[in-house]
């Protein structure tokens, strides 16, 4: 189950990052106002202040208990290519529009408080598998980094040149993980080591592996995610 933590955001630090003030949202659980999620720019998917209203970003999803686990459902879908990534060598960088620009091998990835989850990944292609999932919060990552007031993106760029642009709130929800465990053990290098995505609230599309970045924005860019540009919905969400 995902741990409770008192490193976990507060409320106010959510609006704060989410770039959003106090006014100009009204919080039941972390849902956002219809008025507040039916507004937006224009450059901004349409449906995904729809869903973002409905997700409730910060509510956790339920999880399933370890003897739910299928330890053979999850489908290796690549990109591309599997990188070699030299763990020694490996720097999770975070950039972009952040006050404290981080650059984090693993030791100290792994020194972050570690959360565990058993949860739903689900395929676009109509297969869905129970996995656990063990590493650390994005949120926690972006703590660090403290994202500026007006950041509401997250770009995550993989080592295979995959790519993924996520909104701000779901990066923060507290069941997003930069996993580095599956299913007890190390991460296989085929399911993205030393670094994945790992969310039950995003399609499998979203949950990049082999992340060594992550870029915070105001804004997004042309290029919003690899599947994305060739028409794939961008919010994916579940």
């Amino acid at each position: 189950m995902t741990d409770s933590s008192d490193n976990s955001l507060s409320r106010r630090n959510l609006l704060r990052l989410s770039g959003y003030s106090v006014g100009g949202m009204l919080l039941t659980g972390a849902s956002f106002t219809l008025l507040e999620s039916l507004a937006g720019k224009a450059t901004e998917p349409l449906n995904q202040k729809v869903e973002e209203f409905l997700l409730k970003p910060q509510t956790p999803v339920p999880e399933f208990p370890a003897s739910a686990i299928e330890p053979e459902a999850l489908i290796v879908n690549t990109f591309g290519y599997t990188p070699i990534i030299d763990s020694e060598k490996f720097r999770l960088v975070i950039d972009g529009e952040v006050e404290n620009p981080l650059t984090l091998d693993l030791n100290s990835i792994y020194q972050l408080p570690k959360q565990s989850m058993v949860i739903r990944h689900v395929c676009v292609e109509g297969w869905a598998a129970i996995v656990q999932w063990g590493g650390v919060r994005v949120s926690d990552l972006l703590q660090l980094a403290r994202p500026k007031s007006g950041a509401r993106f997250a770009y995550f760029l993989s080592a295979d040149r995959y790519y993924e642009s996520w909104d701000l709130a779901s990066c923060l929800h507290p069941q997003t993980l930069l996993a580095y465990e599956k299913n007890g053990e190390p991460l296989p290098v085929d399911n993205g080591a030393p670094l994945r995505l790992a969310s039950p609230i995003k399609l499998g599309y979203k949950l990049s592996k082999w992340v060594g970045q992550i870029t915070v924005v105001s804004e997004l860019r042309s290029r919003r995610g690899y599947w994305e540009d060739q028409g794939y919905e961008w919010f994916a969400g579940l």
